[in-house]
Parts: structure tokens; sequence; C-alpha cells
């Protein structure tokens, strides 16, 4: 059950800060002052967009199997 507990912990901070990687708008050129005319996800803001369902799937998971046991 501990090891449960331990692993819920350190999904919800990777979850925290995958979430505050991602930029709202236009995207990662948004932030270096960069214009973006595409509104789709490439490169490193497609990765950490994917990775962000990953983590959440996983903390779901975590969290019922820590109710179930």
């Amino acid at each position: 059950m501990a090891i449960l507990l331990v692993f819920q912990i350190v999904i919800s901070v990777l979850l925290v800060i995958v979430v505050l990687l991602q930029v709202k708008g236009t995207g990662f050129g948004r932030v270096w002052g960069g214009l973006s005319i595409s509104s789709t996800r490439r490169g490193l803001e497609g990765v950490i967009f994917k990775f962000t369902f990953v983590l959440t799937f996983l903390f779901i998971s975590v969290s019922l199997a820590s109710l179930i046991f």
C-alpha cells in the first residue's frame, strides 16, 4: 500500500510540472516572442501534451488501485 502512495505522489508532482510547462495560446513560440500561425502542436509541445494524458491516466489508475487495495 505504501508503494502505491509513493507512486501517486510522484505522478502528481510530475503532472503538476507538465501542466505548468504548457503554454496557453499560440504555444512555445509565444514565450520567446515568436509568431506562430499554425495551431497544431509540434515537437516538444506535442510531446508534453501527450505526456499529460499519459500521466493523468496513470494517476487515475493508481488512485483507483489504492482505493481497492
